[in-house]
C-alpha cells in the first residue's frame, strides 16, 4: 500500500470515517478544455482523500452546486494554480473529522464551503473587511480542490454552519450565487423605491430577486433577459416587468446588476440607466466571444450622466454569512435541480451552451 494511502487510512479510522481505505470519488480536472455536449473534460476517477492539517475541517460532501465560475475554471478563463484539479465551491456536507487546534465544530455538524478558501487576514484590505480583494487569496475549487468529490478539507475559520431551516440542496446555491448577489445588492445601493434591473436571470438572479423584494419592497424589480422561459420565471417569482434589453420597460433603471457572462448586455445594460445609475457586474470573468460589442459603447448615451460601473470581486466570508442567515429569515428557497455527481460535465455543458437552466443546478455526491 502506498505510504500517502497509508497514512490517509490511518486518520480516518482514528477519526471514524467509514471510507474505502483512503480512496474517494471526484470529478478531476486534468487540463483546461471547452465543455460541450458529450465533451469530458472532467475525469471520473478515484484519489486519495484528503488529510486536515492543522485548523482544517474534514468535510463528507452531501451536495455540491455547479457554478458559471467552475466552467471559467473548467474552460481555462480562470487559470489554476496547478493540475490536476477538482473543481466545485458551493459545497454542503458534514464534519468527518479535524486537524489539531480546531474549534467551533465537532463531527456531525452540517457546514458549507464557499469560493473563499482562505485570506492572509493581515493585509490592508483583510483588515477593512475587504478580504475578497487580498492578494493571498484562495479559492475553493480553483487553488484548492472542491466539492466535485466525496471529501474536501477547508479551514474552519472558512467554514460556515448551515442554519437548519435550509435543506443541503437549498442552501448550496446560497454559498456563491446567493452570496456574491447578496455582494452585488449591497454595491447597487438602491433607495427602496427606486427601479432596480437584473440582466440575466439563472441561478444567481433568481435568488437576487427575491432578496430585493424583501429589502426594497417599494421598487420595482426588471428583469433583462434573452429567454422567453427565463422572463416567465422571473415574473413568476414577483418581477415587474420582464423583457429583453431591446424592449423599453418604460423607465430607466437607479442601478442594474448584471448577472450574464457575456458584453453585449453590459452595453445594453448602461444605455437602461438613470442619470447617476449605477451598473454592478456580477462576474469574475467575462467570455470573450462577444467582445467586440464594446466597440458600440458611446460616451454621450452610455456613460456620461455620472452613470458608474463597478465589478464584483469574490466574496467575503460576512458575504456567506449574511446571505445565509438571510435565506433561513425570509425564508428564501432556491429552484434547484440535483443531477447526481457522474453527471457533472453534462451540467457544465448546459452552461457553456447557454441552456436556459430553471434556477440552479447542485450535484449529489453523498447522504446528509
Amino acid at each position: 500500500m502506498p505510504a500517502e494511502v497509508a497514512s490517509n487510512l490511518l486518520f480516518h479510522r482514528r477519526a471514524g470515517c467509514r471510507d474505502n481505505a483512503g480512496i474517494m470519488r471526484a470529478m478531476r480536472l486534468d487540463r483546461p478544455s471547452a465543455a460541450s455536449a458529450g465533451s469530458t473534460p472532467l475525469t471520473a476517477t478515484e484519489v486519495v482523500t484528503p488529510v486536515p492539517a492543522p485548523n482544517e475541517l474534514l468535510v463528507r460532501v452531501a451536495v455540491c452546486g455547479v457554478c458559471r465560475t467552475d466552467l471559467d475554471v473548467v474552460e481555462g478563463r480562470i487559470v489554476a494554480r496547478r493540475y490536476p484539479l477538482i473543481p466545485g465551491h458551493q459545497i454542503v456536507g458534514r464534519v468527518a473529522g479535524s486537524g489539531r487546534d480546531v474549534a467551533g465544530f465537532r463531527e456531525g455538524d452540517r457546514i458549507g464551503i464557499a469560493w473563499i478558501h482562505s485570506a492572509c487576514g493581515q493585509c490592508r484590505w483583510c483588515r477593512a473587511g475587504n478580504e475578497n480583494l487580498c492578494p493571498s487569496f484562495q479559492s475553493t475549487g480553483c487553488d484548492a480542490d472542491g466539492g466535485y468529490a466525496e471529501y474536501a478539507v477547508v479551514p474552519a475559520a472558512f467554514a460556515y454552519a448551515i442554519p437548519p431551516g435550509l435543506s443541503d440542496h437549498e442552501a448550496a446555491p446560497l454559498l456563491c450565487a446567493g452570496a456574491i448577489g447578496m455582494r452585488s445588492l449591497r454595491l447597487a445601493n438602491p433607495v427602496d423605491g427606486e427601479p432596480l434591473g437584473l440582466v440575466g436571470f439563472g441561478a444567481s438572479a433568481h435568488i437576487v430577486l427575491p432578496l430585493a423584494r424583501h429589502r426594497y419592497p417599494r421598487s420595482p424589480v426588471y428583469v433583462f433577459a434573452r429567454n422567453p422561459d427565463e422572463r416567465a420565471f422571473a415574473r413568476q417569482l414577483g418581477a415587474t416587468w420582464a423583457g429583453d434589453l431591446a424592449d423599453d420597460p418604460g423607465e430607466r433603471m437607479a442601478a442594474i446588476i448584471d448577472t450574464t457572462p457575456a458584453w453585449s448586455p453590459v452595453v445594453g445594460a448602461l444605455a437602461r440607466l438613470a442619470p447617476g445609475g449605477r451598473l454592478v457586474i456580477n462576474a469574475i470573468r467575462k467570455s470573450g466571444a462577444d467582445h467586440d460589442a464594446l466597440r458600440g459603447l458611446d460616451y454621450a448615451s452610455h456613460l456620461w450622466m455620472e452613470r458608474e460601473i463597478k465589478s464584483v470581486a469574490n466574496v467575503t466570508r460576512e458575504d456567506v454569512r449574511q446571505m445565509l442567515a438571510a435565506g433561513a429569515e425570509i425564508p428564501l428557497h432556491p429552484t434547484v435541480e440535483e443531477l447526481p455527481l457522474e453527471q457533472a460535465n453534462a451540467a457544465l455543458a448546459r452552461l457553456a451552451d447557454a441552456q436556459a437552466v430553471r434556477g440552479a443546478t447542485v450535484l449529489r455526491v453523498g447522504g446528509a
